[in-house]
């Protein structure tokens, strides 16, 4: 890496490359062949989002489950059960929701086993407000494992069905934070002001509901390029992604920074007349809200740097996840 936010030149092919293999994203093509085995009795209900959006008088009921990484549970719990409500949070706000709580579902090989899990999902739920109200638990497995699942509501939803070609494409993050030491994973969560996370996730719905936005998903553990495939793909559309214009926090590697997990990050896709407006409510609370690209009418997502292009998907040769516009 030559600067910040800048790939050396003469190397942006072999750098694309390397960006893709290392993504992990491939695993979502898994989600075609599972759900497509399904019989879904719910046409109305879209598949592919961060959350389901159930119809619910004036808004929607949100629904939405992680499971986390049998490594990730082994080699550091506390952590483990802090990011099982963490993100499955992130996932409400991701859709214009506000969560109303979780459940758990945790096997491990004893109680003291289980004690470091619990410790870190209580942690969250205290900091994001959000109650454990049940769940399933088997302290004599034989092996440890945690998920978590969510209830949330909208009333003016967020989908990654909404994207038009024109639009800009808008990364949002806290960069107030510091790398993980062992995990591609951007720690903006656990040593912030509890009262400031929660605000600044409430900017999400805010948006929704003055109607400044309706396109947005959580960054997610492909980073913001896996993101925003998956992002193209339930909307029909390409777009082309200015990796130059990606800042990463100071001492942070641009690849490492596309490829982690921001803990608060998220991609809308925002008409062009509210861009301002929506990057200065990002702003005013010390969020870095850039714009890095731009819808297109094509199948194709397209890398750009210093003057360079490579098509890094296109849709039309190789789904994601099956989750496209019929």
């Amino acid at each position: 890496m030559s600067e910040a936010g800048q790939f050396p030149t003469g190397q942006f092919q072999t750098r694309v490359k390397k960006l893709r293999e290392s993504l992990g994203i491939l695993h979502k093509q898994d989600i075609q062949a599972i759900a497509h085995s399904f019989r879904l009795d719910a046409p109305h209900i879209l598949l592919g989002d961060d959350c389901a959006a159930i119809p619910d008088g004036d808004g929607y009921l949100l629904l939405a489950a992680e499971g986390m990484m049998p490594f990730f549970v082994e080699n550091d719990p506390w952590f483990a059960g802090w990011s099982a409500v963490m993100v499955n949070v992130s996932d409400v706000y991701s859709m214009g929701g506000r969560p109303i709580a979780v459940v758990d579902m945790l096997w491990s090989q004893s109680a003291e086993r289980s004690q470091p899990l619990i410790d870190g999902m209580k942690a969250a739920a205290a900091a994001y407000q959000v109650p454990i109200v049940g769940g399933d638990t088997n302290c004599h497995s034989v092996y440890n494992a945690l998920g978590v699942a969510i209830l949330g509501r909208s009333h003016a939803l967020l989908t990654s069905f909404s994207a038009t070609p024109g639009d800009r494409l808008l990364m949002v993050v806290d960069q107030r934070g510091k790398a993980h030491p062992r995990h591609s994973f951007w720690n903006a969560s656990t040593d912030a002001d509890p009262a400031r996370l929660r605000a600044d996730l409430e900017l999400l719905p805010q948006l929704a509901e003055a109607g400044l936005c309706d396109t947005a998903k959580d960054i997610s553990n492909g980073g913001v390029i896996g993101t925003a495939l998956m992002l193209l793909e339930t909307s029909g559309c390409g777009a082309a992604i200015d990796l130059d214009a990606i800042v990463p926090p100071r001492n942070i590697a641009l690849d490492w920074w596309l490829t982690c997990f921001p803990s608060y990050g998220f991609l809308l896709s925002v008409r062009p007349e509210q861009v301002e407006t929506v990057q200065r409510q990002f702003g005013d609370r010390h969020l870095a809200c850039q714009i890095i690209g731009e819808i297109q009418p094509t199948t194709q997502l397209v890398l750009r740097s210093q003057g360079e292009s490579v098509t890094f998907w296109d849709f039309a040769q190789q789904p994601l996840t099956g989750f496209s516009p019929p």
